[in-house]
């Protein structure tokens, strides 16, 4: 039987990168986005079905979710819409805060609500959740975004636990820095007390892509890590990808919380 896949946040990037790879494969695609009138290329493709979906929006989550299901079946819920907000806290908005968490975390939360019933009726099923290496390291001049991926490492760890005595899995992948996805899926705000050190972070953001070991990874080499773990079959929690993602934590691991911090601050410095 043809496996389907629904997916958040497809009209760009890691979403638009996952839905081509997986309709490739020969699986039915939803995918999901705030204006699929406004996609040219995802709906040329045979098996994939677009449907309207603004993760905040909180009607139609539930309608769109019941819209997928009247489709057919559904095996993999990947839970990507997001983007990031970077710069001082102190300059944020009350609206701006609340906007990051209802995107990044409680969209994932409320799309995983909304599929739980189904998937334990029929005791199978997957989500997966475009996590990021800031949800394992806190990097400066972007505390909300760092919030909003950290506290999706430990909803699904503990979601994972509920799941599991249904047969249903959670996985998180954990990206390091994804070409294009900085310039294109954040939200940038200065303040003149903290103009250098943003500077400075948004200058070594852009280095990574040119370390030897820190290589900057594109959105289909996520995405192939996405297909990986929707169809390892495997109980794993977290998948860390991109080299950059994978030397930073190693180092993080291996010398420990503070030395790893003392670190960042002098790369900070250096930059």
């Amino acid at each position: 039987m043809t496996k389907t896949i629904f997916i958040t946040g497809a009209s760009a990037g890691i979403g638009k990168a996952t839905a081509k790879l997986f309709a490739a494969k020969g699986w039915k695609v939803i995918a999901t986005m705030r204006k699929p009138e406004n996609e040219k290329e995802l709906n040329r493709l045979d098996n994939v079905t677009l449907l309207p979906l603004d993760v905040t929006n909180r009607e139609q989550i539930e309608e769109t979710t019941q819209k997928a299901l009247a489709l057919g079946h559904v095996d993999v819920v990947f839970n990507n819409a997001g983007y990031a907000l970077l710069g001082a806290l102190e300059a944020t908005t009350d609206e701006q805060l609340v906007s990051q968490m209802e995107t990044n975390f409680l969209g994932v939360v409320r799309v995983t609500q909304a599929f739980i019933p189904y998937f334990r009726e029929k005791k199978a099923g997957l989500f997966i959740t475009t996590g990021s290496s800031a949800g394992l390291m806190g990097f400066p001049v972007s505390s909300m975004y760092d919030a909003s991926k950290w506290a999706l490492e430990g909803w699904s760890e503990s979601l994972s636990f509920e799941l599991n005595q249904f047969g249903i899995g959670i996985k998180t992948i954990e990206p390091g820095m994804v070409a294009t996805e900085i310039a294109t899926r954040s939200v940038i705000i200065s303040h003149p007390a903290y103009e250098t050190m943003l500077g400075k972070f948004l200058s070594v953001i852009d280095l990574t892509k040119n370390l030897p070991n820190g290589n900057a990874s594109t959105a289909e080499q996520i995405a192939e890590v996405v297909y990986e773990a929707a169809t390892d079959g495997k109980d794993t929690l977290r998948y860390v990808c991109g080299e950059d993602a994978k030397n930073l934590y190693a180092q993080r691991l291996a010398v420990g919380d503070e030395a790893f911090r003392a670190g960042m601050k002098q790369l900070l410095a250096e930059a």
